[in-house]
């Protein structure tokens, strides 16, 4: 099984959840605690070892960096409207559900963000064994390529 570390190795499905913050103040407020920065190309980079090998590659992302990684996702999407006006060309894609590899693959043949445009209809973690990878690699081309 394959488990994205964070600074200890801990299964896919055991990080614990918290609630929801209730302003964007009390969020920037927990992003500046975290007390470092992003470094988003080298969790891109991270992220993007696993090409070209077998399926089940362990990628190894710091926890801090993938608290502050959900941080600025979650203030690009705070930032845009629930209707999004796209242009074309784009790809359509469905369900992912946590496989890794088959986004991985999706990149590989339909090109890497930001030479092609992608929408993402849903599903993306839950059955796979990567679920982790598959949205630390979105939410990253999200916050680089809004």
């Amino acid at each position: 099984q394959a488990w994205l570390k964070l600074g200890s190795s801990l299964p896919v499905g055991s990080v614990t959840h918290q609630q929801p913050f209730a302003d964007l103040s009390e969020h920037r407020a927990m992003s500046k605690k975290i007390g470092d920065e992003l470094d988003l190309d080298e969790v891109i980079a991270k992220s993007l070892e696993p090409l070209g090998q077998k399926p089940g590659k362990m990628i190894q992302v710091a926890e801090a960096q993938l608290k502050l990684l959900c941080a600025q996702a979650r203030d690009v999407f705070l930032t845009q409207s629930a209707l999004l006006e796209l242009e074309a060309p784009l790809k359509i894609c469905g369900d992912i559900h946590g496989q890794y590899h088959d986004l991985l693959r999706l990149f590989e043949y339909g090109g890497f963000p930001p030479d092609s445009n992608y929408l993402f209809l849903g599903d993306y973690v839950d059955r796979g064994k990567q679920s982790l990878e598959t949205i630390t690699l979105l939410f990253s081309y999200k916050i680089k390529y809004p």
